[in-house]
C-alpha cells in the first residue's frame, strides 16, 4: 500500500515545468497564452514625454513615480526616466523610496508622505529625503539630525490645498529648527491646476512666494504636470510631473501633447447569439432589442475595468475588435465584460482573439471620462492579472 506522501489520482506526477522536459521559453509562452490580457507599456513614450516637458521649462524636471510608477512598474519606469536624464524622483512612502534606491543608487529621492515617528533610521540608511509637512515632523527630523549630523529634507508648505503642509503660523518655529538639518527644497502643491481658470491657482502662487521668504533659502517647487502647463511662473526651480509622463492629460478636455504609453488588450472568451428579449449579465440589466451577437471578454473590475462602465443599453463605453467598435452591454463583473458584436463582420470576433480596451481608439482619458473618474485612477487600478510587456526601441521622437 502506498505511503501517505505518495501522489495519487490523475494529477500524480503532473508538475508543470522541468519535470515535463519543458524549457523556460516554452513555459513563458504558455503563461502568456494563459493570461486574460496583455498590458503593453511603451517605455520610449515615457522617455519622450519626459523630454517634451524638459523642452517646455528652464526648471529641473523631476519625476513622480509613486504608486508603482502610476501602476506601470516602478523599476522599469524609473530606469527609463533615469536613462533619459532624470536625477530627482518623488515617491509617496519610504518603502517605495527604499525599493527605488535599490535600482537607482545615485538618484535624489523625496518621500512625499513625510516622516513617521521611528522611521528616521530608514531615511538615513536609504538616503531618502522626507518632505516635512508639519511642525511635529520638523521637530522629529531636527532631533534626529542632532544625533547624526545634518541630513537633507524638503519643507512642504500649505498654500491652500489643506491636506499636508506646514501652516503659516508655524513658519517661525520651523525656521528656528531648520538649521539642524539641510533644507534643500521648499515646496507646495496646487489644488486646482487641472482647471486653468480657477482663481485658487493665482492665490496659491502668491501665497507660496510669501511663505518661502520666511524659510531657509533653497530651490523651490510648486508645479505638477497641470501646473507646468499653466505657464512658466509656476515652474520655479524644480517641476514634478507625474501623469503627463505616463501619456495622460491632467485636464478634462481630450487634447494634450503627450505620447500615449499604455495599450491594454483582453481575450475574447466566447461569442454567442441570443434572441430578442434575452437578458445579459448580473441583474439582467441589458435586454436585447434584436437578435444579438455578444462577445464575452476576460477583464472585469478586478482588472481595473470599472464597474461604473456597465451599460444597460450599450450607449456607454466601447472596446475595439480588429478596428471595429463594440459597445459594452450589461453589467461589468469581477472577471469579465460583455460587448455587442452584432454589427461586426461575422468572422471578426473569435474565441481567443484580443479586444483592445485601451489604445488608439479608446485612450486612458476616454475610459476615465466614461467611468466618471480620472486617468490617474485608471492607470493605478490596472490589475496584476495582465501579462505585462515593456517595449523600447529608438524613441517616438526619433521616428
Amino acid at each position: 500500500m502506498p505511503s501517505d506522501s505518495t501522489p495519487q489520482g490523475p494529477r500524480a506526477g503532473r508538475r508543470f515545468g522541468a519535470d515535463q522536459g519543458l524549457g523556460a521559453e516554452e513555459i513563458d509562452t504558455a503563461r502568456a497564452a494563459a493570461s486574460s490580457g496583455t498590458l503593453t507599456i511603451n517605455l520610449d513614450a515615457i522617455a519622450d514625454n519626459y523630454r517634451l516637458i524638459q523642452s517646455e521649462t528652464k526648471a529641473e524636471v523631476s519625476a513622480c513615480v509613486k504608486a508603482d510608477g502610476y501602476g506601470l512598474g516602478l523599476v522599469p519606469v524609473a530606469r527609463t526616466l533615469s536613462d533619459a536624464g532624470c536625477l530627482t524622483f518623488f515617491v509617496a512612502t519610504a518603502l517605495e523610496g527604499a525599493e527605488l534606491r535599490s535600482v537607482l543608487p545615485k538618484a535624489t529621492i523625496y518621500v512625499l508622505n513625510g516622516l513617521y515617528e521611528g522611521s528616521e533610521t530608514l531615511f538615513e540608511a536609504e538616503d531618502l529625503r522626507p518632505c516635512l509637512s508639519s511642525l511635529e515632523e520638523v521637530r522629529d527630523w531636527a532631533s534626529y539630525c542632532g544625533q547624526t549630523g545634518p541630513l537633507p529634507a524638503a519643507l512642504h508648505t500649505d498654500t491652500g490645498i489643506h491636506r499636508l503642509g506646514i501652516q503659516a503660523h508655524d513658519l517661525a518655529a520651523v525656521a528656528d529648527l531648520a538649521p539642524s538639518f539641510e533644507t534643500d527644497l521648499v515646496m507646495s502643491h496646487l489644488a486646482c491646476a487641472d482647471n486653468a481658470d480657477h482663481p485658487l491657482n493665482d492665490e496659491q502662487q502668491k501665497s507660496f512666494d510669501s511663505l518661502r521668504t520666511q524659510l531657509p533659502d533653497a530651490p523651490s517647487s510648486l508645479a505638477n504636470t497641470a501646473g507646468i502647463l499653466l505657464g512658466s511662473r509656476f515652474h520655479y526651480d524644480l517641476v514634478r510631473p507625474g501623469i503627463g509622463l505616463y501619456g495622460t492629460n491632467p485636464f478634462p478636455n481630450p487634447g494634450h501633447p503627450f505620447h500615449p504609453v499604455v495599450t491594454l488588450t483582453s481575450r475574447i472568451m466566447q461569442v454567442k447569439s441570443i434572441e430578442t428579449g434575452a437578458q445579459v449579465g448580473y441583474g439582467a440589466t441589458f435586454t436585447a432589442q434584436r437578435p444579438t451577437r455578444i462577445a464575452t471578454i476576460a477583464s472585469g473590475y478586478a482588472d481595473g475595468y470599472f464597474r461604473a462602465l456597465s451599460s444597460p443599453d450599450g450607449s456607454g463605453a466601447s472596446v475595439t475588435i480588429d478596428g471595429h467598435p463594440a459597445p459594452v452591454i450589461g453589467r461589468v463583473s469581477m472577471d469579465m465584460i460583455t460587448v455587442d458584436v452584432t454589427d461586426l463582420p461575422p468572422d471578426v470576433p473569435k474565441r481567443g482573439c484580443f479586444a483592445e480596451l485601451i489604445g488608439k481608439s479608446v485612450t486612458v482619458g476616454d475610459l476615465a471620462r466614461a467611468a466618471g473618474t480620472v486617468g490617474y485612477e485608471v492607470l493605478t487600478r490596472l490589475g496584476y492579472r495582465y501579462h505585462r510587456t515593456y517595449t523600447s526601441s529608438v524613441g517616438i521622437s526619433a521616428d
